[in-house]
């Protein structure tokens, strides 16, 4: 039998047209659509990410070297090149245009820090109280997600009829029904405009946070749970030392997703406030909309926005890298 095999493996390779270089063909090109594969199906995607991103974004950087202004709206590439003069008047603090934008810029670092943080608290908060099973979880988990599921527009406007001054339902039930208020308050204009963006970010930010979080815990093993029970430690002492470290690298990424979210929010002060945004709800995205759309000085509100992307970008990389650095730390 062994004779036979031979012979016949000595037969299949002296076969004509059989040979080693003929039968690589087939498993190298096979190779090489495996390979090929996943990038033609991301092709698509980095078209899209080429044209809606990437080139606006190349124009907006050369638009921001030009003098741009409303009387070279037809045809922008006859704009006068000015360098750098439109980022020097945008971080000149001394001028109006650079001290604006740095009470922007500072309103919106306050505006951030509250609403990421409220965020992220209400979020976690909830999402561990609905982990334990009862009657009408799953009902109050929807519930939590439709200010997420709505859209953005039509959650803000329905917010900014609630905070009108004669007849909302903020000032109906704070000083009609509860008599909180001596008198009817000014939400959309005013100081009280930074508390009511503040309420809106949060009330349609915090879903976000909470659907995160719950799909976190999701990893943690219920044993860990059980054991520290039987060691007699209390729930918060659980919450500290098993639930808040197993998420920690879901918070990384939640409050930095949180973070870039906010920090350029524009639907929601543009749907609540309008062009104009009262000066302590004056976000720097709508700033720099109010410096291009309105002003009509396209050259300076590319040069903001430049100057944006760039802090932003510096912020990213420092937390990337402190993150890891730590991450790094705790493996070892």
């Amino acid at each position: 039998m062994t004779t036979t095999t031979a012979t016949a493996q000595v037969d299949k390779q002296a076969a004509p047209g059989k040979s080693p270089g003929a039968a690589r063909g087939p498993r190298r090109t096979g190779r090489i659509r495996r390979i090929a594969l996943p990038y033609l199906l991301l092709l698509p995607a980095l078209l899209l990410e080429l044209l809606v991103h990437l080139v606006p974004m190349a124009i907006g950087i050369l638009m921001s070297f030009k003098e741009l202004t409303q009387f070279f709206i037809r045809d922008w590439t006859t704009a006068p090149w000015s360098g750098f003069d439109n980022y020097r008047l945008s971080v000149d603090f001394d001028a109006p245009v650079g001290e604006a934008l740095l009470h922007s810029f500072l309103v919106t670092c306050g505006f951030t820090l509250l609403s990421v943080g409220l965020c992220w608290l209400l979020g976690t908060a909830t999402a561990i109280f609905l982990q334990d099973t009862f009657r009408g979880r799953g009902l109050l988990r929807t519930l939590f997600l439709v200010p997420y599921a709505l859209p953005v527009y039509t959650a803000v406007i329905t917010w900014a009829f609630m905070f009108q001054h004669d007849n909302g339902l903020v000032n109906h039930v704070l000083h009609d029904q509860l008599g909180l208020t001596d008198k009817p308050s000014f939400w959309l204009i005013g100081d009280n405009s930074f508390i009511a963006l503040l309420t809106v970010s949060v009330w349609k930010g915090w879903p976000f946070a909470f659907l995160i979080v719950m799909a976190g815990l999701q990893n943690i093993p219920r044993e860990l749970y059980e054991a520290a029970a039987l060691d007699g430690t209390g729930m918060w002492q659980q919450i500290r030392h098993i639930t808040l470290p197993s998420l920690r690298p879901v918070n990384q990424v939640l409050v930095l997703v949180l973070f870039l979210w906010t920090f350029n929010d524009f639907n929601t002060p543009f749907a609540l406030f309008g062009k104009a945004a009262p000066e302590a709800a004056d976000l720097i995205s709508i700033h720099i909309y109010q410096s291009s759309f309105v002003t009509w000085n396209f050259g300076t509100g590319s040069a903001m926005s430049v100057l944006l992307l760039l802090f932003l970008l510096v912020v990213t990389g420092v937390y990337l890298l402190l993150t890891s650095r730590r991450r790094k730390t705790a493996d070892v």
